[in-house]
Order: structure tokens, then C-alpha cells, then sequence
């Protein structure tokens, strides 16, 4: 049998829509002291079989930086921001579009040094619309990941 024959012997499928959420959750990982860093995980999937990958992992120092940011993402997402202790476990579940926002901040700012660059960008992606925020994350995972990354610091930081 060629391969053309087998191609036509296979039955035609048909694709199906999969029911799966995409999402986003924080993993708090412990430091030294009461301190922790965190890793934001996209998710696709329904929770206890849902499919994870890291999208930027921060250091106790980074994630003290950017800690507003985090607690409005977690109130958004309807948790009280008490739920982000050194001492969790289990994931935090975000909210899509709060997940894009934070996971762009997280992306924007990790390796900035100076605090009033962190603000600006932090200040500059809070002002855009779910939109603008979701064609940046986009842009800031892709194929030019970095290139996106030094453009959004550059357009929101003014250095």
C-alpha cells in the first residue's frame, strides 16, 4: 500500500472544541526569613487536571518590588490579599486578564535595578487597556521575546 492509499484508508476526523479555561496562578516559593519569591505559571485546563508552564519566576528581592502589583492582581482575581504569605502552599488562581497584566509586569521588570524605572513600568502597564495588554504579553512570550521586552521598557520608562 503507498502512502497516499493510507492516507485515504484513515477515517476523517473531525476536531473537537475542548472545554479547557486558560488562566494564570501564583506559586509562592519561600525564602530565607519571611520572605518568598514567586513563579507565575500560565494554566490551560480545569484545575485539577490543567496543564501549567512557568512564565517568569521572581527572587524574594524582585518580588518585594513589585508587591502593589501583586496584591491588586490577587484582589481583581476576588482573593483576599492576606492569601500571599511566605508560609503558602497551594497555587494562588488568577484571572485571565489580571494574569496577562501581572505576567507582563513580571516580564517588564525583572531585570530593571533602579526602583523609579520599576514604578514607571509598573505605572505605564496598569494604564493599558486588557487589549494593549494582551498584544504585548503576546509579543513578550513569542519568538522576539526579548526585543518586546526592551521595547515595552523603553516605551513606558522614558530611559
Amino acid at each position: 500500500m503507498t502512502i497516499s492509499q493510507r492516507v485515504m484508508a484513515v477515517p476523517n476526523r473531525r476536531l473537537a472544541a475542548v472545554a479547557g479555561v486558560r488562566g494564570f496562578r501564583l506559586v509562592v516559593q519561600p525564602g530565607r526569613g519571611e520572605t518568598y519569591g514567586l513563579t507565575i505559571e500560565e494554566t490551560y485546563g480545569e484545575v485539577g487536571s490543567a496543564l501549567a508552564t512557568a512564565v517568569a519566576t521572581l527572587t524574594p528581592q524582585q518580588t518585594g518590588r513589585i508587591v502593589d502589583a501583586l496584591f491588586a492582581a490577587i484582589r481583581r482575581s476576588g482573593h483576599q490579599p492576606s492569601v500571599l504569605t511566605f508560609t503558602r502552599r497551594a497555587p494562588i488562581r488568577l484571572t485571565e486578564p489580571d494574569g496577562v497584566r501581572l505576567a507582563l509586569i513580571l516580564l517588564a521588570s525583572q531585570p530593571i535595578g533602579k526602583h523609579e524605572r520599576v514604578r514607571a513600568l509598573v505605572a505605564g502597564i496598569n494604564a493599558m487597556s486588557t487589549e494593549e495588554t494582551y498584544y504585548w504579553y503576546s509579543k513578550c512570550i513569542g519568538v522576539d521575546a526579548n526585543r518586546a521586552r526592551k521595547a515595552l521598557r523603553t516605551l513606558l520608562s522614558d530611559n
